[in-house]
């Protein structure tokens, strides 16, 4: 339940208001000044603040000043006697949620704070949500070919300058591109990404430049095309080698002009978009066979930057992982998953052809399907389908339920023996039972089977 300040030198008020709040299912503290109040938020940061102005000592104003240093996210609603329109103006510029004269209606103050404590989650909300988006497109690495890209990055994100990535599938071309666009003067307007590889030939003119009600069969209405919707921001054009002849045309004269114009229509519409290409092809090859314009490619190509496969940064493997696991264990609910030793040199020895896609995809492979909170170099290999064992199978199907079930506990209980290095506390939280039952369970496993089983595992 949220928690409410009442700050107010009138005893009678404060007494009345925790009342009433606590009855409405409230965390309530109260304070009687302003010092005491800041007091209470440096070691408590309240969900929201019933502030009065006029106080002695430090008032109620002052309070809000400080307020941003103090505790930022606590929603303020302003309470006076002797409040004026010039008061309430001040307040609401200093982050007042509302403002509300004495006598108290406490019908009134009590739906501000509903609305007050509703705007704050929404903002909550927001903050969670932008840095869930800031945790999937950041780059992760300290290796050298990483660091050489940050520092292109910072050098090339100012200026409105084309940049072209280039870089084998997989190994993160476009974060590169919104690292670029997220560091430059664009970066409050739109970042907006055309797979150029997705989309039907026939298609990619309307994707990109918009189209005419009627200009092609299936045309019902007046589109926008995506040069339009990043004006002011930045064009991403994923997989530009793909790209027709004819496009590739149209795009040059769009690059040169600084303007489009939408398929089945004669005006020219003015646009400002920065424009980021990326490929994995050999575009010098492909300008060698006619397949790619070569004055495309220089209006392309005037920042260029090289994303390495990972196989070049290995450095950077076990920071990538870790930064997986985390993002996959809270987005699934899962308990936080380390990786042990032998894992990381078992991820850092593979040759990753996926590149970092299949590092993250095997990540979240070992979230879902792998119950340990350790991971270990045989989860790995199973995870990357070096080993053909089925995770804890038994090694025979023979002899009745009872057996089969036993046989599968035993190996259970070892196998997580095994994953913590024998150490009996880690796999007792991980079995989900006491510590003295580890070896209990063994125990009984074994006389429940047969003698020549028991040989066999």
């Amino acid at each position: 339940m949220a928690s409410i300040l009442v700050v107010d030198d009138e005893k009678n008020i404060v007494t009345t208001l925790e009342s009433c709040l606590v009855q409405e299912g409230y965390t309530v503290s109260v304070a009687a000044n302003g010092e005491e109040a800041l007091g209470i938020l440096k070691g408590n940061e309240m969900d929201l603040m019933v502030l009065d102005i006029v106080m002695p000592g430090m008032d109620g104003m002052d309070v809000l000043e400080r307020l941003p240093e103090v505790s930022p996210r606590t929603k303020v609603i302003m309470i006076s006697a002797m409040g004026s329109i010039e008061d309430a103006v001040r307040a609401t510029k200093l982050g007042a949620y509302d403002f509300i004269e004495k006598p108290l209606s406490l019908e009134k103050l009590l739906l501000s704070i509903r609305h007050a404590l509703e705007v704050g989650e929404l903002e909550r909300e927001n903050i969670a949500l932008r840095k869930r988006v800031h945790q999937q497109f950041e780059m992760i690495g300290e290796s050298e070919p990483i660091q050489r890209i940050r520092w292109e990055v910072e050098q090339a994100a100012s200026s409105n300058a084309r940049v072209l990535i280039r870089g084998e599938n997989g190994t993160g071309k476009e974060l590169v591109a919104r690292a670029l666009h997220a560091s430059s003067r664009r970066a409050h307007a739109r970042f907006v990404e055309v797979n150029c590889a997705a989309i039907p030939s026939e298609l990619i003119e309307s994707e990109l430049f918009g189209h005419m009600r009627g200009a092609f069969t299936g045309a019902d209405e007046d589109r926008t095309g995506r040069f339009e919707e990043a004006h002011g921001g930045t064009l991403f054009l994923d997989e530009v080698g793909d790209m027709s002849l004819k496009t590739q045309a149209k795009v040059l004269r769009c690059l040169q002009e600084n303007r489009i114009q939408r398929v089945g229509s004669s005006r020219y519409i003015d646009v400002d978009a920065r424009v980021i290409a990326a490929t994995n092809q050999d575009l010098e090859s492909k300008m060698e066979s006619g397949e790619f314009r070569e004055d495309l490619f220089y209006r392309l190509n005037v920042i260029p930057i090289q994303v390495p496969p990972l196989k070049e940064r290995r450095r950077d493997i076990s920071l990538l992982a870790e930064h997986f696991l985390v993002l996959f264990c809270e987005e699934n609910g899962r308990k936080p998953k380390a990786l042990s030793p032998a894992a990381v040199e078992t991820l850092q020895r593979y040759d990753w052809p996926g590149n970092v896609r299949e590092l993250k995809n095997i990540c979240e492979r070992l979230v879902i399907m792998f119950p340990g909170e350790t991971i270990s170099d045989t989860d790995v290999d199973r995870a990357l389908g070096v080993s053909q064992e089925p995770l804890l199978s038994p090694t025979t199907t023979e002899g009745d339920l009872r057996t089969a079930v036993a046989r599968f506990e035993k190996a259970y209980i070892e196998e997580v023996l095994r994953r913590t290095g024998g150490n009996v506390s880690e796999a007792a939280r991980e079995l989900g039972v006491e510590r003295s039952q580890v070896y209990k369970k063994l125990k009984r496993l074994k006389a429940l089977l047969l003698p020549d089983d028991t040989e066999r595992n």
